[in-house]
Protein backbone atom coordinates (compact mmCIF):
# COMPACT_ATOMS: atom_id res chain seq x y z
CA UNK A 1 0.00 0.00 0.00
CA UNK A 2 1.33 3.42 -0.95
CA UNK A 3 0.56 6.28 1.43
CA UNK A 4 1.22 10.02 1.14
CA UNK A 5 1.98 12.24 4.13
CA UNK A 6 1.32 15.94 3.83
CA UNK A 7 3.84 18.28 5.46
CA UNK A 8 2.70 21.89 5.13
CA UNK A 9 2.15 25.12 7.04
CA UNK A 10 -1.10 25.33 9.01
CA UNK A 11 -3.94 27.03 7.19
CA UNK A 12 -6.26 29.83 8.19
CA UNK A 13 -9.07 29.07 10.66
CA UNK A 14 -11.56 28.77 7.80
CA UNK A 15 -13.19 25.43 7.02
CA UNK A 16 -13.99 26.32 3.41
CA UNK A 17 -10.35 27.26 2.78
CA UNK A 18 -9.23 24.06 4.49
CA UNK A 19 -11.47 21.99 2.24
CA UNK A 20 -10.10 23.71 -0.87
CA UNK A 21 -6.51 23.00 0.24
CA UNK A 22 -7.40 19.40 1.01
CA UNK A 23 -8.90 18.91 -2.44
CA UNK A 24 -5.72 20.13 -4.12
CA UNK A 25 -3.46 17.97 -1.94
CA UNK A 26 -5.70 14.93 -2.47
CA UNK A 27 -5.35 15.37 -6.23
CA UNK A 28 -1.56 15.48 -5.90
CA UNK A 29 -1.49 12.44 -3.63
CA UNK A 30 -3.70 10.44 -5.96
CA UNK A 31 -1.45 11.37 -8.89
CA UNK A 32 1.51 9.94 -6.93
CA UNK A 33 -0.23 6.57 -6.79
CA UNK A 34 -1.06 6.76 -3.08
CA UNK A 35 -4.12 4.99 -1.72
CA UNK A 36 -4.23 7.23 1.36
CA UNK A 37 -3.45 10.87 2.19
CA UNK A 38 -2.50 11.58 5.82
CA UNK A 39 -2.69 15.23 6.96
CA UNK A 40 -1.30 16.93 10.08
CA UNK A 41 -3.34 17.40 13.27
CA UNK A 42 -6.35 19.76 13.02
CA UNK A 43 -5.56 20.29 9.35
CA UNK A 44 -9.02 21.49 8.41
CA UNK A 45 -8.99 24.60 10.62
CA UNK A 46 -5.48 25.05 12.00
CA UNK A 47 -4.39 23.84 15.42
CA UNK A 48 -3.52 26.71 17.80
CA UNK A 49 -6.47 28.94 16.90
CA UNK A 50 -8.04 29.58 20.33
CA UNK A 51 -10.97 28.05 22.18
CA UNK A 52 -13.60 30.42 20.80
CA UNK A 53 -12.60 29.79 17.18
CA UNK A 54 -12.35 26.04 17.72
CA UNK A 55 -15.84 26.02 19.25
CA UNK A 56 -17.24 28.05 16.35
CA UNK A 57 -15.75 25.76 13.71
CA UNK A 58 -16.39 22.41 15.40
CA UNK A 59 -18.68 19.97 13.58
CA UNK A 60 -19.98 16.48 14.27
CA UNK A 61 -18.17 13.57 12.65
CA UNK A 62 -20.94 13.29 10.05
CA UNK A 63 -21.27 17.05 9.49
CA UNK A 64 -20.98 19.16 6.34
CA UNK A 65 -17.17 19.05 6.27
CA UNK A 66 -17.21 15.24 6.37
CA UNK A 67 -19.67 15.20 3.49
CA UNK A 68 -17.44 17.56 1.48
CA UNK A 69 -14.37 15.41 2.16
CA UNK A 70 -16.26 12.29 1.13
CA UNK A 71 -16.89 14.00 -2.21
CA UNK A 72 -13.17 14.86 -2.50
CA UNK A 73 -12.27 11.22 -1.84
CA UNK A 74 -14.70 9.95 -4.46
CA UNK A 75 -13.57 12.55 -6.99
CA UNK A 76 -9.88 11.62 -6.73
CA UNK A 77 -10.20 7.94 -5.81
CA UNK A 78 -8.16 8.27 -2.63
CA UNK A 79 -8.79 7.81 1.08
CA UNK A 80 -8.06 10.71 3.45
CA UNK A 81 -7.25 10.80 7.15
CA UNK A 82 -7.77 14.41 8.26
CA UNK A 83 -7.65 16.30 11.53
CA UNK A 84 -10.55 18.52 12.62
CA UNK A 85 -12.40 19.86 15.69
CA UNK A 86 -15.24 17.45 16.46
CA UNK A 87 -18.42 18.55 18.21
CA UNK A 88 -19.48 15.53 20.23
CA UNK A 89 -23.04 14.48 20.98
CA UNK A 90 -22.29 15.63 24.55
CA UNK A 91 -21.67 19.17 23.28
CA UNK A 92 -17.94 19.06 24.06
CA UNK A 93 -15.26 19.78 21.46
CA UNK A 94 -12.61 17.14 20.76
CA UNK A 95 -9.35 17.16 18.81
CA UNK A 96 -10.24 14.41 16.32
CA UNK A 97 -9.18 12.64 13.16
CA UNK A 98 -11.40 10.82 10.70
CA UNK A 99 -10.64 8.29 7.98
CA UNK A 100 -12.83 8.46 4.89
CA UNK A 101 -12.39 5.85 2.19
CA UNK A 102 -11.92 6.35 -1.54
CA UNK A 103 -15.62 5.54 -1.97
CA UNK A 104 -16.61 8.29 0.49
CA UNK A 105 -17.48 5.92 3.35
CA UNK A 106 -16.62 7.04 6.87
CA UNK A 107 -14.33 4.26 8.16
CA UNK A 108 -13.10 5.45 11.57
CA UNK A 109 -13.11 8.46 13.88
CA UNK A 110 -10.99 8.92 16.99
CA UNK A 111 -10.24 11.64 19.55
CA UNK A 112 -6.96 12.78 21.10
CA UNK A 113 -6.64 11.16 24.51
CA UNK A 114 -3.58 12.97 25.94
CA UNK A 115 -3.88 16.75 25.90
CA UNK A 116 -0.65 18.72 25.48
CA UNK A 117 -0.19 21.82 27.61
CA UNK A 118 -2.51 24.79 27.82
CA UNK A 119 -3.07 24.97 24.07
CA UNK A 120 -4.90 21.62 24.07
CA UNK A 121 -6.53 21.95 27.48
CA UNK A 122 -8.01 25.35 26.64
CA UNK A 123 -9.49 24.15 23.36
CA UNK A 124 -10.54 20.50 23.81
CA UNK A 125 -11.87 17.78 26.03
CA UNK A 126 -9.76 14.60 26.11
CA UNK A 127 -11.05 11.48 24.43
CA UNK A 128 -11.62 8.51 26.70
CA UNK A 129 -10.63 5.53 24.53
CA UNK A 130 -7.83 4.35 22.27
CA UNK A 131 -8.65 4.43 18.59
CA UNK A 132 -10.42 1.61 16.84
CA UNK A 133 -8.34 -0.73 14.69
CA UNK A 134 -9.81 -1.06 11.21
CA UNK A 135 -8.99 -2.94 8.02
CA UNK A 136 -7.60 -0.72 5.31
CA UNK A 137 -5.48 -1.46 2.27
CA UNK A 138 -4.73 -4.99 3.39
CA UNK A 139 -3.49 -3.89 6.83
CA UNK A 140 -5.00 -3.43 10.28
CA UNK A 141 -4.71 0.27 11.00
CA UNK A 142 -4.94 2.28 14.24
CA UNK A 143 -4.56 5.99 14.99
CA UNK A 144 -2.88 8.28 17.49
CA UNK A 145 -2.90 12.08 17.54
CA UNK A 146 0.38 13.93 18.18
CA UNK A 147 1.14 13.76 21.93
CA UNK A 148 -0.63 10.39 22.17
CA UNK A 149 2.23 8.58 20.40
CA UNK A 150 4.71 9.86 23.01
CA UNK A 151 3.12 7.51 25.56
CA UNK A 152 4.40 3.95 25.03
CA UNK A 153 1.15 2.52 26.36
CA UNK A 154 -0.78 3.98 23.41
CA UNK A 155 1.25 2.31 20.69
CA UNK A 156 1.43 -0.92 22.70
CA UNK A 157 -2.33 -0.85 23.19
CA UNK A 158 -2.86 -0.47 19.45
CA UNK A 159 -0.46 -3.33 18.71
CA UNK A 160 -2.19 -5.60 21.21
CA UNK A 161 -5.51 -4.75 19.54
CA UNK A 162 -4.04 -6.04 16.29
CA UNK A 163 -2.76 -2.86 14.64
CA UNK A 164 -0.04 -3.29 12.03
CA UNK A 165 0.07 0.41 11.09
CA UNK A 166 -0.22 3.48 13.34
CA UNK A 167 -1.20 6.67 11.52
CA UNK A 168 -0.22 9.78 13.51
CA UNK A 169 -1.35 13.28 12.49
CA UNK A 170 0.66 15.75 14.56
CA UNK A 171 1.36 19.42 15.22
CA UNK A 172 4.76 19.05 16.86
CA UNK A 173 6.92 22.07 17.50
CA UNK A 174 10.43 22.99 18.51
CA UNK A 175 12.22 22.01 20.72
CA UNK A 176 10.61 18.55 20.55
CA UNK A 177 12.27 17.26 17.37
CA UNK A 178 13.33 14.10 19.23
CA UNK A 179 9.76 12.82 19.06
CA UNK A 180 10.22 12.23 15.34
CA UNK A 181 13.86 11.18 15.45
CA UNK A 182 13.83 8.95 18.56
CA UNK A 183 10.37 8.16 19.91
CA UNK A 184 8.59 7.38 16.65
CA UNK A 185 11.26 4.86 15.53
CA UNK A 186 11.15 3.31 19.01
CA UNK A 187 7.35 2.95 18.90
CA UNK A 188 7.63 1.23 15.53
CA UNK A 189 10.37 -1.19 16.58
CA UNK A 190 9.11 -2.08 20.05
CA UNK A 191 5.65 -2.87 18.66
CA UNK A 192 6.73 -4.16 15.22
CA UNK A 193 4.35 -1.93 13.30
CA UNK A 194 4.61 0.80 10.67
CA UNK A 195 4.31 4.34 12.04
CA UNK A 196 3.43 7.25 9.73
CA UNK A 197 3.92 10.69 11.35
CA UNK A 198 2.66 13.79 9.47
CA UNK A 199 3.64 17.20 10.87
CA UNK A 200 3.39 20.91 10.08
CA UNK A 201 6.13 23.36 9.19
CA UNK A 202 6.11 27.13 9.66
CA UNK A 203 4.66 29.18 12.48
CA UNK A 204 1.31 29.53 14.21
CA UNK A 205 0.37 31.43 17.38
CA UNK A 206 3.95 31.57 18.61
CA UNK A 207 4.76 27.95 17.80
CA UNK A 208 7.44 26.97 15.30
CA UNK A 209 6.55 23.58 13.86
CA UNK A 210 9.48 21.26 13.32
CA UNK A 211 8.45 19.13 10.32
CA UNK A 212 10.47 15.88 10.16
CA UNK A 213 7.46 13.93 8.91
CA UNK A 214 8.35 10.29 8.44
CA UNK A 215 7.25 6.75 7.74
CA UNK A 216 9.10 4.21 9.89
CA UNK A 217 9.19 0.47 9.24
CA UNK A 218 8.45 -2.21 11.88
CA UNK A 219 12.20 -2.69 12.40
CA UNK A 220 12.61 0.99 13.40
CA UNK A 221 14.29 2.11 10.19
CA UNK A 222 13.07 4.99 8.02
CA UNK A 223 11.14 4.22 4.86
CA UNK A 224 10.81 7.92 4.13
CA UNK A 225 11.64 11.13 5.99
CA UNK A 226 11.65 14.81 5.15
CA UNK A 227 13.32 17.87 6.63
CA UNK A 228 12.31 20.50 9.14
CA UNK A 229 11.13 23.35 6.91
CA UNK A 230 9.95 22.24 3.47
CA UNK A 231 6.37 21.81 2.35
CA UNK A 232 6.16 18.42 0.70
CA UNK A 233 4.14 15.32 -0.01
CA UNK A 234 6.08 12.36 1.38
CA UNK A 235 5.22 9.04 -0.28
CA UNK A 236 6.13 5.58 1.01
CA UNK A 237 5.12 1.98 0.36
CA UNK A 238 4.04 -0.27 3.22
CA UNK A 239 5.13 -3.82 2.44
CA UNK A 240 3.51 -6.84 4.09
CA UNK A 241 6.72 -8.88 3.68
CA UNK A 242 8.67 -6.31 5.70
CA UNK A 243 6.12 -6.49 8.50
CA UNK A 244 6.19 -10.29 8.56
CA UNK A 245 9.99 -10.34 8.58
CA UNK A 246 10.18 -7.93 11.52
CA UNK A 247 7.61 -9.88 13.53
CA UNK A 248 9.39 -13.17 12.94
CA UNK A 249 12.69 -11.68 14.13
CA UNK A 250 11.56 -9.35 16.96
CA UNK A 251 9.17 -11.06 19.38
CA UNK A 252 8.46 -8.41 22.01
CA UNK A 253 4.69 -8.82 21.69
CA UNK A 254 4.91 -12.59 22.16
CA UNK A 255 7.47 -12.45 24.98
CA UNK A 256 5.72 -9.93 27.22
CA UNK A 257 5.07 -10.72 30.91
CA UNK A 258 1.87 -8.72 31.50
CA UNK A 259 1.43 -10.10 35.02
CA UNK A 260 4.54 -8.11 35.98
CA UNK A 261 3.31 -4.83 34.54
CA UNK A 262 -0.10 -4.44 36.18
CA UNK A 263 1.11 -1.79 38.66
CA UNK A 264 2.03 0.40 35.66
CA UNK A 265 -1.67 0.95 35.03
CA UNK A 266 -2.10 2.73 38.35
CA UNK A 267 -1.81 6.45 39.13
CA UNK A 268 1.53 8.20 38.97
Amino acid sequence: MRIALLQCPPGAPDTAAGLARLGAFAADAAASGAALLLTPEMFLTGYAIGADTVARLAEPADGPAAEAIAAICRSHGIAVLYGYPERGADGAVYNAVQLIGADGARLANTRKTHLFGEVDRAQFRAGDALSPVVEFGGFKVGFAICYDIEFPEVARGLALAGAEVALVPTANMTPFESVSTRLVPARAEENTLFVAYANYVGREAGFTYCGLSCVVAPDGTDLARTGATEETLLVAKLDRARLDAARSRVTYLHDRRPELYRPLGGPA
